[in-house]
């Protein structure tokens, strides 16, 4: 007992190699991945699938509207293109920091900047998708009584789908890389580790988890949505194993 308590306590030696990386900054150390993945990269995560979610569901909303109108009265379509576009070319740093100002450095201002990106695309597929419904089709829909909202629900945003869907990709994966810099203004997303990690000499396994889970959320969701056009239009999968 006196031998132990004059000793002091013994350090394992997984523990010594797992300092040494971190103190040594090698490439990548599990260790601190493992320990930190509850506390740091688990959050930033889920902030930054938060921060996605809200901007996509808000921008495809107004998308959806803005088109619907644009396909009733071609008219809206331009001075929509215009405005969409505009807000689409503003360098992003620069939206973030001007909507500081009027707005503040909080959630508001980072969920108006990403939803203004995401209207370009999401506007012109699916303005594209309802115009690509072949006139036959909608002729044959009138023919069997529908209304114009019956033939819209049930013709034309069916058979807009795969151009709706490709829209939603683009906007998915572009607003999750946006949301890698929101921390400029709101302390969220899996930007702020990669931010301290490039402060910090940089430090490697922090920039590489981080990075690597942006990597993969961007390919779990186009993933997802490619799966989900595919359940909803199964007439396209019939087509091409008939043809």
């Amino acid at each position: 007992m006196n031998m132990l308590a004059t000793t002091g306590p013994v350090i394992p030696e997984y523990a010594k190699h797992s300092v040494s990386c971190v103190v040594h900054n090698h490439t990548f150390c599990w260790s601190w991945a493992t320990s930190n993945w509850s506390s740091v990269l688990w959050p930033a995560l889920r902030q930054h699938v938060y921060l996605v979610l809200i901007a996509v569901s808000i921008g495809f909303v107004l998308s959806m509207a803005l088109a619907l109108i644009a396909h009733r009265f071609r008219w809206f379509e331009q001075p929509t293109i215009l405005v969409t576009t505009f807000l689409y070319t503003i360098p992003s740093l620069a939206l973030f920091e001007l909507l500081v100002a009027p707005v503040g450095a909080n959630l508001y201002a980072a969920e108006i900047a990403l939803v203004s990106y995401t209207l370009l695309v999401l506007f012109r597929n699916i303005l594209t998708g309802l115009r690509a419904v072949p006139a036959e089709v909608l002729d044959a829909a009138e023919g069997m009584g529908m209304t114009r909202t019956q033939a819209l629900l049930q013709v034309e945003l069916p058979l807009a789908l795969p151009a709706i869907t490709a829209g939603l990709r683009i906007a998915v994966v572009t607003t999750i890389a946006l949301a890698t810099i929101v921390y400029t203004i709101y302390d969220a997303g899996l930007g702020v580790p990669i931010h301290i990690a490039l402060g910090e000499g940089p430090f490697k396994t922090e920039l590489i988890c981080a990075a690597a889970l942006t990597i993969g959320l961007a390919i779990v969701c186009d993933g997802l949505l490619v799966l989900t056009q595919r359940a909803l239009t199964p007439w396209l999968r019939a087509r091409s194993h008939g043809g």
